[in-house]
């Protein structure tokens, strides 16, 4: 094809109310992310972790909440990734803030339970379980019976003035972007 015919193509691709180009784009990246996330799953089952590992970072460095989590829980216990709690709560964090509820739980759970990292804070993680909770779907009930016991230990070693504190903190929370 000349170049002429080309430039032709391309002008008649654009000369629409929405080019072709966006409409067909968004689609296979839907693809792409669903299938990688499969693949990733399907390798973390066969425990093939760096694979898995390799597929999850591709997605949580585009910011892809659940991939986040997901290497996130890979780097808290050392499957297929040195083990590191640091790396673990920024991915978690990072996935939390987005308002993935997976991860809201496991920054909520390394606040009040981890081990320092980060530090200890029963109002960050009763904040975080709160929103977990508020956040779970039926098809995450034992998730969600877990994040209420977790929640309501807490509860039990905190003022009525930090629960009051951490309520307001999940109130104003507003999700953000990747």
């Amino acid at each position: 094809m000349n170049i002429m015919k080309l430039l032709v193509v391309v002008a008649a691709l654009f000369a629409g109310p929405v080019p072709i180009l966006v409409i067909t784009a968004a689609p296979v990246a839907a693809q792409s992310l669903e299938a990688e996330m499969r693949q990733a799953a399907g390798a973390y089952e066969r425990k093939d972790m760096a694979t898995a590992a390799r597929l999850w970072k591709v997605w949580a460095d585009k910011g892809n909440a659940e991939a986040r989590t997901l290497l996130g829980a890979m780097y808290w216990s050392g499957e297929g990734v040195p083990r590191n709690h640091t790396e673990a709560a920024r991915l978690y964090r990072l996935a939390a803030d987005q308002g993935y509820a997976r991860a809201q739980n496991d920054i909520g759970f390394m606040y009040g339970f981890g081990e320092g990292i980060p530090p200890h804070n029963d109002v960050e993680a009763y904040k975080w379980l709160t929103l977990a909770i508020k956040g779970y779907t039926s098809k995450n009930q034992d998730r969600l019976d877990q994040a209420i016991k977790d929640k309501a230990t807490l509860a039990k070693r905190m003022t009525q003035a930090q629960i009051a504190d951490a309520d307001a903190r999940a109130k104003a929370w507003k999700p953000q972007g990747p």
